[in-house]
């Protein structure tokens, strides 16, 4: 099955979720263009508390930023939105649409992730065709403070029993990165250890070095 918009799991290694409260109140336009000069590979827009036009808004404004610097955007739940902007990809949750609902409607163009807490999940997000998972939280995280941590060891269990590609997220930064690398996972996804530094930039470059 051919995407019009394929992932390239290279894309993965630096994965940043955005969150306008993390980011200290700096514009989110700002911190993105810091953030993409400093090394991040890819860019999901979550917007939990926006209205849908709000949402819209800033999905058109992220997006000139991410198309400007050859970055794929993903939206976070949104499949409304991410087909009004044209988005590189859509993620969803295992409480948003199903992935067989989400990939009808989408049709091919736009690759789709699914997050995964489980080896169960894991599989059956692979076999219902998502095109890479999103697994965490691995460590505990302020970001979902009701996400449970899975931990390293599930995390290598969830990655081996998949042949998708997957990103891990979840308490990820500069101490820890080194641990999820080392059990085969493509990348992490990271909000705080980037958007809450006073030096985006730099902490985005510091990251990117320590991912090999």
């Amino acid at each position: 099955m051919i995407r019009l918009n394929r992932l390239n799991p290279e894309d993965l290694l630096l994965y940043l979720c955005t969150d306008r409260v993390l980011s200290l109140g700096r514009p989110i336009t700002e911190a993105l263009e810091a953030a993409i000069a400093g090394g991040i590979t890819m860019v999901q827009l979550r917007e939990k508390n926006a209205s849908t036009r709000e949402f819209y808004d800033i999905a058109l404004e992220v997006q000139r930023i991410t198309k400007k610097h050859n970055v794929p955007l993903v939206v976070n739940d949104r499949l409304d939105i991410a087909l009004a902007i044209g988005a590189e990809g859509l993620h969803i949750g295992q409480s948003d649409m199903p992935l067989r609902i989400a990939r009808r409607l989408a049709g091919e163009m736009m690759f789709i992730g699914v997050s995964a807490h489980t080896v169960e999940q894991a599989r059956l997000a692979e076999q219902e065709g998502a095109d890479y998972l999103g697994v965490g939280a691995v460590f505990p995280t302020g970001s979902k403070a009701d996400a449970a941590a899975i931990g390293l060891d599930r995390l290598r269990e969830i990655r081996a029993a998949v042949k998708i590609p997957a990103v891990a997220i979840g308490g990820i930064g500069p101490a820890n990165v080194s641990q999820v690398m080392a059990t085969g996972i493509e990348g992490v996804a990271v909000i705080s250890a980037i958007l809450s530094q006073g030096d985006i930039r730099s902490a985005a470059k510091n990251l990117r070095g320590l991912l090999g």
